[in-house]
């Protein structure tokens, strides 16, 4: 004989996973461990399906935000999903240097 089963309501999973709420928080609400909604297989596809549904929305504001020119999100989903990067490889000589500047500063009042 084990403890009374947790009546676990799918429909407030789903909005809260949907919502960005972890396991964790999910769990307080509901009043019982991580551990045993993880065993519940319904709460685990309930769980990922509004997990998937905050993606599913995140991309498609930051799309949407970076239609209208919004450069950091062009930048960003240029690297994420077009392979771009920042990275030249330039050939420098072995003798290269650089000398950087800081105005006021010189090296012996460092």
């Amino acid at each position: 004989m084990g403890r009374p089963k947790i009546a676990i309501d799918y429909n407030l999973v789903y909005k809260l996973a949907k919502r960005f709420a972890t396991q964790e928080d999910i769990a307080d609400i509901i009043g019982c461990s991580v551990r045993t909604l993880q065993r519940d297989t319904e709460f685990c596809r309930i769980f990922k399906k509004g997990k998937d549904q905050v993606f599913k929305n995140l991309r498609v504001s930051q799309y949407k935000h970076a239609l209208k020119g919004n450069p950091t999100l062009l930048i960003w989903l240029g690297k994420q999903y077009l392979g771009q990067t920042d990275n030249k490889n330039e050939e420098r000589p072995d003798n290269w240097t650089q000398t950087v500047t800081i105005y006021g500063m010189n090296k012996d009042s460092i």
